[in-house]
């Protein structure tokens, strides 16, 4: 079998698209909410629901295959945007408020996730 060989910038593209699937697997899940109630059958036949848990399941998946090629240190900073990702859906798609803190929290995010990716 061979070894296939990723540098840090393609380890990063692909970690941010993992964060990315994620944040859109919950926002199915947050879709998926409205149509649940304590009868079972609505869990199983919620196709956003559904969904949500393959596009997270995707990434997370994915997310464990390049822990092979990448340090944990180094991948889960940037799997960290998927609250960046989950907060501008949630803002432009649900239209859910957003305040000053939640706009600090991001940019926060993003100056440490970038402090914590150098070498």
């Amino acid at each position: 079998m061979r070894k296939i060989q990723i540098n840090k910038k393609m380890a990063a593209l692909v970690f941010i698209a993992c964060a990315f699937l994620g944040a859109i697997g919950q926002l199915f899940f947050k879709f998926g909410a409205a149509g649940i109630t304590s009868n079972i059958f609505s869990w199983i036949f919620n196709w956003q629901l559904i969904l949500g848990l393959f596009l997270y399941g995707i990434g997370t998946l994915v997310f464990t295959f390049m822990l092979k090629k990448a340090d944990l240190s180094f991948a889960y900073p940037i799997i960290a945007t998927s609250y960046i990702w989950v907060a501008l859906f949630s803002f432009f798609i649900l239209k859910e408020a957003m305040h000053l803190s939640n706009w600090a929290g991001i940019i926060l995010i993003i100056i440490g996730g970038s402090l914590a990716t150098r070498k």
